[in-house]
């Protein structure tokens, strides 16, 4: 008797697990609005959710990325002409999960944790609830010239190459040894920005402690560092994104004397691949190779968020789920578009079935997935992005000799108290 009782149980949990999840998707219903500042999303709607979600109407609208906060700001304010759901981009994602304007979407990360990666949801986390969810993974990478690696180095064996630049100090001893080598031709970066992100992801605290200030000694040692680059030679005296910056890519920078500088690496995330490297040094193809460099980071990434306010919270719910979470479509858009996502279980299944012609053949799929592991999301928040501006503008005058340290510093200090209280 006992022994039927339980089977019948059991059947009763499964039919009601079954039930649920029809009820979800017959939930799934109406008309949603979806705004966003990239098009990924509306790829997501047009060839995946919405063929297989007949019954949401949505109504998608893409604004470019720099016009969208302001966009984005006085409807979630006001609660007129809101977003059931909307995109955010990692530079301004923590301004609205803390804004307390966003739909509390906690139970649909406690369903996704134990296949998700940590850091995509750390970032979505305010006050112990989830606001945000991302469907991709972006830590990011050392791209360096296997060409170069060779000549220099001895080897381009990614795990030979990661050796030498293993940690900060090392990273340092190989730029060094690049310039005796090429008698200060080659440089281990192009740009000293490319280490930003490096130092950022080297932090043991946030920027704000308590709810002051603070400078994390890592930052200040990526002061220091970039105008020991520039000072002896290590790096291509180009900003990020500029053309020299590019040129590098292609092996076209110069100096002021019109000779020609090798730039060995570049430190670029999962989309730096694709997006930067092969759009615009394509004939290069074959002669990169990527390792981890000498600290786990990120940089970049798109989270889905809802309003608070929406009048459909089952249909904005359950696309945030299966835009972030879900296993057959992530598979799929991982497959189509060569996007590292953030669900651990995809990315076992398919991560070793990559050889990447633009890297040797290397497998950078695999490689990223391992990355993504080291990388720290709780250290994100609201006012990172106000702050890193004002913190560049005091690192420049530091390395241009500008200003001293601990001038640079102080001055900083002083910006970040007068524009944010802090």
């Amino acid at each position: 008797m006992k022994k039927i009782l339980i089977v019948l149980v059991a059947a009763a949990v499964l039919l009601s697990g079954c039930s649920k999840k029809e009820e979800a998707s017959k939930e799934a219903s109406g008309k949603l609005v979806v705004w966003s500042f990239t098009d990924e999303l509306k790829t997501m709607i047009d060839k995946y959710y919405g063929p297989t979600h007949p019954s949401v109407e949505i109504e998608y609208s893409l604004t470019p990325t720099d016009q969208f906060p302001n966009k984005l700001d006085p409807v979630l304010a006001s609660g007129q002409g809101a977003p059931d759901v909307f995109a955010l981009e990692a530079a301004f994602v923590r301004k609205y999960v803390e804004s307390g304007l966003l739909l509390d979407i906690t139970d649909i990360a406690d369903e996704a944790r134990s296949k998700s990666l940590a850091y995509p949801i750390e970032v979505g986390t305010f006050n112990g609830k989830v606001y945000g969810m991302s469907w991709q993974a972006c830590p990011g990478a050392m791209f360096y010239r296997r060409s170069l690696a060779k000549k220099y180095l001895g080897t381009d064996d990614p795990a030979e190459v990661q050796k030498y630049v293993a940690n900060l100090d090392k990273f340092l001893e190989t730029a060094e040894l690049l310039k005796s080598k090429s008698g200060g031709k080659c440089v281990i970066v192009s740009s000293t920005g490319d280490l930003n992100n490096v130092f950022l992801g080297a932090r043991k605290q946030p920027w704000v402690v308590d709810g002051k200030l603070n400078l994390d000694p890592a930052m200040v040692e990526y002061m220091k560092m970039s105008k020991l680059l520039k000072d002896k030679g290590y790096e291509g005296r180009v900003g990020q994104w500029s053309e020299g910056w590019f040129a590098g890519m292609k092996g076209e920078l110069k100096d002021e004397a019109g000779n020609t500088i090798e730039a060995f690496s570049y430190m670029l995330p999962t989309w730096g691949l694709h997006y930067v490297l092969k759009t615009n040094a394509p004939d290069t193809s074959g002669d990169w190779a990527m390792c981890p460099g000498p600290a786990p980071y990120r940089w970049g990434g798109t989270w889905v968020g809802a309003y608070k306010g929406t009048k459909n919270v089952a249909a904005a719910k359950d696309f945030i789920r299966y835009v972030t979470s879900d296993d057959g479509f992530l598979e799929a858009w991982a497959k189509d578009t060569g996007d590292v996502v953030s669900n651990v279980t995809v990315m076992n299944k398919i991560k070793d079935t990559y050889s990447e012609p633009f890297l040797g053949g290397q497998n950078h799929y695999a490689a990223f997935v391992e990355m993504a592991k080291s990388v720290d999301g709780k250290l994100t928040q609201g006012t990172d992005q106000a702050i890193e501006g004002l913190f560049g503008e005091a690192a420049a005058a530091y390395v241009n000799g500008e200003k001293s340290l601990d001038q640079a510093i102080e001055d900083f200090k002083s910006q970040v108290s007068a524009q944010l209280g802090l």
